[in-house]
């Protein structure tokens, strides 16, 4: 069908290739009609630059090496490759997350003399971005600086972003700061990099001086809010985009679906759920996981598993909000069947996935059940044993009051034990009363957090179970001596859509 176009029509029809499968037809076409030896520069050029756009428009691909590797054929096919083409083989890579061949390319391109332009910087400074390279970054900066590029708005927003993920954010600022044409892109770079350097006050003042803000304005300060623990702002916020008359789009909604899920906002998340089902939005992984995680926290596991067995978009978050939520509701036989059901499904349990099941066999005292996970962990999911999972066993074993084996899991740890190992173990020794074992644990607790009450408490009580008197008053004299100091216990309570907190002792609430 392409046999009597002719060598212009035939490179308009290229760039038009919506796929990489078409875009190998078309490139097979040429090889096989004879038309790549013809025309050699301008289709290899062509199907290069259509490549690039192609990948930029597509999902990630699962073997990014293969097409590197045709990208790559392509690129070493044309003779004498101009600063076009090595801008497109070097974007190519960083959109496969190949930051160190783009520059060892972009290295090569100075090197032959071939002249950058205000595209390739951008490109160049994306891959030191991806490789959190500062020294590159810089050097990146200098080269643009003298070539006369640095003024460029892509080249300093690009640039802004480097210096932020590389940790600078002073000079990411500096750039800011001292560049003569900001738009909106410029602005959200750069409060998204104060907002991942926690600077989050600093992004707030920056977005209130925006000329113009669009979509990505408010979901990073929003989502700056969720992910810094500035929850009642974040809801403020949320609420303050609802009122401009703004759309909230599925970033928006799971952030401030967090906020009320860590706020135990549940009126309020009820109603973005309804907003997100008034306004007919698509229900994705993301947003699956945040509702589920909502309706965990906020006591309603039975409309968390709802939303989950619904949900037609699932992923390992998805799961692991789930079974964390059944854990914290004691539903252990569910918690292992959902644990069962993902595996068969054939998603891939993680290191919160189990620490999930454990705390609900601990809490359960499903000993069996959680040593035979504990074991399975490494040699069959290939789930790497961190502190926290060593801690939940041996609060589990001292429930269980298994104490001997919880010291021989502690013996053959390949790291030394924290304040969750030892302070499940002493846990165990004050509930049956293992008054030597428990001396050992709280030493160990101690040195690691000297402040912490809770173990004081738990000695005072296991040497008053004992009667060892005089030991209780050494205990509560340290106590006084090290100026610690109890943490004030406080709940919660939602009525008539304010919330009101109670603490010990308090009189404030008749």
């Amino acid at each position: 069908m392409w046999r009597n176009y002719s060598a212009v029509q035939f490179l308009r029809l290229i760039v038009r290739c919506n796929n990489i499968k078409q875009l190998h037809q078309f490139h097979a076409h040429t090889i096989a009609t004879g038309l790549l030896s013809l025309y050699p520069r301008s289709i290899l050029t062509n199907i290069l630059h259509t490549f690039t756009n192609t990948l930029k428009c597509s999902p990630a691909p699962n073997s990014p090496l293969g097409l590197l590797s045709y990208a790559l054929s392509v690129f070493n096919s044309i003779q004498n490759p101009s600063t076009f083409s090595y801008n497109n083989i070097i974007r190519a890579h960083t959109l496969l997350s190949s930051p160190l061949p783009a520059l060892l390319l972009f290295s090569r391109m100075r090197r032959l003399s071939i002249p950058p332009d205000f595209h390739t910087f951008p490109f160049a400074l994306k891959a030191s971005a991806q490789l959190v390279a500062l020294s590159v970054a810089e050097t990146l900066h200098s080269q643009s600086l003298k070539l006369g590029f640095a003024a460029d708005s892509f080249v300093q927003n690009s640039l802004i972003h480097a210096y932020s993920v590389s940790n600078c954010i002073v000079k990411a600022y500096q750039v800011f700061n001292e560049s003569s044409y900001r738009d909106v892109v410029s602005y959200n770079v750069m409060i998204d990099g104060f907002v991942k350097a926690g600077e989050i006050v600093r992004g707030r003042e920056l977005f209130d001086e925006m000329p113009v803000r669009d979509a990505v304005s408010w979901n990073t300060i929003l989502t700056g809010y969720a992910q810094t623990n500035n929850y009642k702002e974040a809801i403020v916020f949320f609420n303050q985009m609802l009122a401009l008359g703004l759309k909230p789009d599925n970033i928006a909604l799971v952030a401030a679906l967090s906020a009320c899920a860590h706020l135990g906002e549940l009126e309020l998340g009820k109603a973005i759920h309804n907003y997100i089902k008034w306004n007919r939005i698509p229900i994705d992984c993301f947003l699956s996981t945040s509702l589920v995680d909502l309706y965990a926290k906020c006591g309603c596991i039975e409309s968390a598993r709802d939303i989950f067995d619904t949900s037609p978009d699932k992923n390992m978050f998805t799961w692991n909000a789930l079974l964390v939520g059944l854990a914290m509701h004691g539903h252990d036989h569910l918690l292992l069947d959902y644990f069962s059901r993902m595996v068969q499904a054939g998603v891939q349990p993680d290191g919160v996935s189990f620490l999930g099941v454990l705390v609900g066999c601990s809490h359960a005292g499903l000993v069996r059940e959680a040593q035979k996970l504990f074991e399975e962990m490494e040699s069959i999911y290939g789930v790497p044993r961190e502190l926290k999972h060593y801690g939940c066993m041996a609060d589990l074993l001292g429930r269980a009051g298994l104490i001997e084996d919880a010291i021989r899991m502690i013996k053959r740890m390949p790291m030394g034990g924290d304040v969750h190992v030892w302070g499940g173990l002493l846990g165990g020794c004050g509930t049956y009363g293992n008054v030597e074992i428990a001396k050992k644990a709280a030493g160990h607790v101690i040195e690691l957090k000297p402040k912490d009450a809770g173990v004081y408490s738990i000695m005072a009580n296991i040497y008053a179970n004992a009667e060892q008197w005089d030991d209780v008053v050494q205990i509560r004299r340290s106590m006084k001596t090290n100026k610690v100091k109890k943490k004030i216990g406080c709940s919660l309570i939602q009525l008539n859509r304010a919330t009101h907190e109670f603490i010990a002792g308090d009189s404030s609430h008749p």
